[in-house]
């Protein structure tokens, strides 16, 4: 075990991921000092936040002491999220003590990147229960807080990714998005989340396709060179892949060096649907607007014509039919069919409600979808990058998302906080959140900037003018590891 100094918990916390990799190399630190560093803020920190609840701390501590992998994050502790990549050997629960003993046989090729990449896997983060959710607060493995401020929700579904990258028990962790799952928690802690062009990473070997291009497995991290060096590192297609975004012309990391040219920008400050956005939320979007112009960007307001809000629960009776398809699945390995007690009121209302929809009414859902992706990817072509914010208003209190609600469409109904999210799930535009502002209560506010289908170069460059010109890197929760 490695003596553990307050310094080396501030170099830790202090460091992104490529700098801690850097320190590898140069071999100023070690990967089993890294490690041990990261199972020690963990111990320390998630008994009051509650985001890491699948440890394979043994094994991390065995991978680590081996010689050195090469990768562009050698060595760097990482962790899995609870809905995501298969990892051989390791439980995948999806927040249902209906799973608890499910063990994944494989790993998935998103894993076999991971792993290749260098970094090292120390466990799973909490989700909840079965993904469907904006906050992160599943009866079987309890709430996770958030570390800027305990009484507002880190977000969902990947709130316990969030909630310990913003604590600094890991640099980045895994998340994954169907309706705004990576931008959500991203924006609801101060941290950067890419939801990349649908296609761009390979669901392989497990899936064939995921609510039709709509799910998407990536990362949440504390700086934008991170997020690019992570999509260097673990995007590709594979044959026989049903999307093929185009390939860049160079690496994205590389990318960020070259000064962005003068950009077309659209941005809104009218909610698609739902109520209007909260006054800080309305002032984090308009400053953003303001300093992208300073950039030497055009700037232009723009709101959205095409109706989002039908389309919302059309994608969502996809998602129970695809529930429905899940759940007969997993019966067959947990077993037995799942009951009514083993799912919260909505999860199981929304099993029914799939079970209801005919071939015809399914077909028709999928059809009013691919018809909204061409509305907005139409809409928003004369734009490099449109921006919006992540949430239309703040994180709300913890409890406020309560998936007890028997009712499918009332619950999916209090979704207009995230009116911003599922329009780009559906259309596979690439979408960041990046953070904007902090509220008087010390709670952070994000912004999104969308790109064109395969654009990720150009909206990690506007990202990174942001992030120099308002830097927000040294900003730290109060649950946090290291010096303030």
């Amino acid at each position: 075990m490695t003596d553990i100094t307050a310094d080396i918990v501030d170099l830790y916390a202090g460091s992104d991921a490529l700098r801690l990799a850097e320190l590898v190399r140069r071999r100023e630190v070690t990967p089993l000092e890294l490690t041990d560093v990261a199972i020690s803020v963990i111990e320390a920190l998630d008994p009051q936040l509650n985001a890491v609840v699948i440890r394979v701390f043994e094994e991390a501590r065995a991978r680590a002491a081996q010689p050195a992998a090469g990768g562009p994050f050698a060595g760097v502790p990482y962790l899995l999220k609870d809905i995501g990549s298969a990892c051989a050997g390791m439980k995948l629960t999806a927040g249902l003590e209906y799973r608890k003993d499910f063990v994944c046989q494989s790993d998935s090729e998103m894993v076999r990147r991971i792993k290749a990449s260098g970094l090292n896997i120390l466990g799973r983060t909490n989700v909840p229960e079965n993904g469907w959710c904006i906050a992160t607060e599943p009866r079987f493995r309890g709430k996770t807080l958030n570390p800027w401020n305990v009484a507002v929700t880190p977000g969902g579904s990947s709130g316990g990714a969030a909630a310990a990258v913003a604590a600094r028990m890991v640099p980045m962790a895994e998340g994954t998005d169907g309706g705004g799952s990576i931008r959500v928690p991203a924006s609801c802690c101060g941290l950067v989340g890419l939801k990349p062009s649908r296609g761009r990473i390979t669901y392989q070997p497990d899936e064939v396709d995921l609510w039709f291009g709509s799910v998407y497995f990536f990362a949440l991290t504390r700086t934008v060179r991170d997020t690019a060096a992570f999509l260097d590192a673990t995007a590709g297609n594979l044959p026989g892949d049903p999307y093929t975004p185009p390939s860049p012309d160079s690496t994205w990391l590389a990318s960020l060096t070259e000064r962005p040219k003068p950009l077309r920008i659209g941005y809104t400050l009218t909610t698609p649907w739902g109520p209007p956005f909260a006054p800080e939320i309305a002032d984090a979007v308009s400053t953003t607007a303001a300093l992208l112009q300073r950039l030497g960007h055009a700037v232009e307001e723009h709101d959205f014509s095409a109706d989002l809000e039908p389309a919302w629960y059309s994608y969502n009776k996809i998602n129970a039919v695809q529930a429905v398809l899940d759940f007969e699945q997993l019966a067959r390995v947990v077993g037995r069919p799942v009951g009514p007690s083993d799912l919260v009121a909505f999860n199981w209302a929304m099993l029914e409600r799939g079970r209801s929809l005919s071939a015809t009414e399914h077909a028709a859902s999928i059809a009013a979808v691919r018809r909204i992706n061409q509305q907005i990817q139409a809409e928003l072509q004369p734009f490099d990058v449109f921006l919006t914010p992540t949430l239309t208003q703040p994180p709300r209190p913890v409890g406020y998302w309560d998936m007890n609600e028997a009712d499918v469409d009332a619950y999916n109904g209090k979704w207009t906080d995230a009116a911003f999210m599922f329009a780009f799930n559906v259309s596979g535009l690439p979408a960041l959140s990046l953070p904007a502002a902090w509220t008087e209560q010390d709670v952070p506010i994000g912004v999104q900037l969308v790109g064109r289908y395969g654009a990720e170069a150009t909206v990690l460059r506007v990202a990174a003018e942001v992030e120099e010109a308002r830097p927000w890197i040294g900003r730290r929760p109060g649950i946090c590891a290291g010096a303030a």
